[in-house]
């Protein structure tokens, strides 16, 4: 990679900003993945192949010693949606909203990394010296071992590397970066994508790990081309709300891990601190005997955390209910509703649906569904369910109830909290009475519909 030369301008190229389809001319909808408007003019290049190295190849038998190499963060949330540390010459990627916490999470591992194994080089293109002292000296972690630069050129960039040979590198952030052998200007798709392969050249080449800041548009998705999501080993999000203390960081792409991950952060004046018990922060502030709340054991990766559902049936003003959803899926929504209307009988047409997941916390798994059913229907009869009790199970179209997986961890975790009632499909029920699993105190439930369902909570 080293001897490839990058020659003379090429042709006008038509670059998409979303997947960086390439075309020759102008098209209204992009061929790739079709998206409008998206094309944007960019100056090609043309390579000269005349000093391209000799590949080399490696025998794939031999010690896969990947797990031991990893550096830890020294923030145990990060290590565990990095997969358990970073990986020696991997590119990963942080995304999120402005203000949300990337560049204080930055700061605070690399002093970590730079207290246990050396120097750490941390770039940045947005702010100046002064302020990163000034933000490192408020999180207590200003030290000489994390070497600044405000440098945007990715060459120079290189060169510095090459000479500092530093433990890991940040990139803050890839959209200021610009490579001067092309001719674009700077944040430009052309920019951002070949920045971002020099990187990666320099991660892979030198073993070196690499993390970038990317910025995300207002729909959410990381600015430039979606290939940049694409090139990288590891994709994290952070969420949340900058007016919540809660950071939820999530592992969206993960070549060296689970995907199912999440670490809990909350927001404070010295930073980002871990959350060891998210289960007990996510119900602190539960409502009691408030009609439409219940506990779910939910699983994010090997992880069970309790979160609390809320829902609340309205008589609508205008006719048609409105069906809204934070925190879940708005179409996963609708179908619950329908079948409780069709199993249940009961009449949600002009009923407006609001339903939230509280701790600003996202659930994508199906054991969601009876969480979602019994909520719903304590909103409607205004009925509260005990305090002690929680559900988990899918539900299909038929008003079933159907098992989920990892029950035993949402079990333990259950108990842990001191709930004394759990409903669980009725599937799932009899394997654990087989195994003869211990529960303690913890009261099992088998549900086999939503007329079981109605039937345990309310009688």
């Amino acid at each position: 990679m080293q001897g490839i030369q990058v020659g003379k301008q090429g042709k006008t190229v038509f670059l998409c900003s979303q997947c960086g389809h390439e075309s020759r001319k102008w098209l209204g909808r992009c061929p790739g993945c079709g998206t409008w408007d998206s094309l944007v003019e960019s100056r090609g290049q043309t390579a000269s192949t005349s000093k391209l190295p000799a590949a080399e190849v490696y025998p794939l038998a031999g010690q896969a010693d990947e797990e031991s190499q990893r550096l830890p963060t020294g923030i145990v949330e990060l290590d565990r949606v990095l997969g358990g540390g970073i990986v020696p010459g991997s590119l990963v990627l942080i995304g999120g909203d402005p203000g949300i916490g990337k560049s204080t999470l930055l700061l605070q591992f690399m002093a970590a990394v730079a207290r246990t194994f050396g120097q750490v080089l941390y770039v940045t293109g947005e702010e100046s010296v002064r302020q990163i002292r000034m933000r490192a000296q408020r999180l207590q972690v200003a030290t000489a071992d994390i070497a600044v630069s405000t440098e945007t050129c990715v060459e120079a960039i290189k060169a510095l590397a090459t000479q500092l040979q530093p433990v890991l590198l940040a990139v803050d952030s890839i959209q200021t970066m610009f490579s001067q052998e092309v001719a674009s200007a700077p944040g430009s798709i052309t920019q951002v994508r070949e920045s971002a392969v020099r990187l990666l050249v320099l991660a892979k080449n030198s073993n070196l790990p690499i993390f970038l800041v990317g910025h995300v548009t207002k729909d959410g998705s990381i600015a430039g081309p979606r290939v940049l999501e694409h090139m990288v080993d590891t994709v994290l999000y952070f969420e949340g709300d900058r007016g919540q203390m809660f950071r939820i960081l999530r592992t969206v792409k993960n070549r060296f891990g689970s995907t199912n991950e999440i670490g809990v952060f909350t927001m404070r004046e010295q930073g980002l601190v871990e959350v060891e018990n998210p289960s007990a922060l996510f119900l602190a502030e539960r409502p009691a005997n408030a009609p439409g709340s219940v506990v779910l054991p939910s699983m994010e990766g090997t992880r069970p955390i309790m979160v609390e559902v809320q829902a609340l049936v309205s008589r609508s003003s205008g006719g048609t209910g409105r069906r809204t959803a934070i925190g879940a899926d708005p179409q996963r929504l609708a179908l619950l509703t329908a079948v409780l209307e069709k199993k249940q009988g009961l009449n949600l047409v002009d009923h407006d649906i609001f339903l939230n997941i509280a701790g600003g916390i996202r659930i994508d798994e199906p054991a969601l569904d009876l969480g979602v059913a019994a909520a719903l229907l304590s909103s409607y009869l205004e009925r509260p369910i005990d305090a002690h009790t929680v559900v988990c199970g899918e539900i299909g179209l038929a008003g079933e109830v159907r098992a989920v997986g990892q029950m035993e961890q949402r079990l333990r975790e259950s108990r842990r909290l001191g709930f004394t009632r759990f409903l669980v499909p009725a599937s799932t029920w009899r394997q654990l009475q087989d195994k003869k699993t211990d529960t303690g105190d913890l009261g099992l439930h088998p549900v086999a519909n939503l007329a079981d369902l109605a039937e345990a909570l309310f009688g």
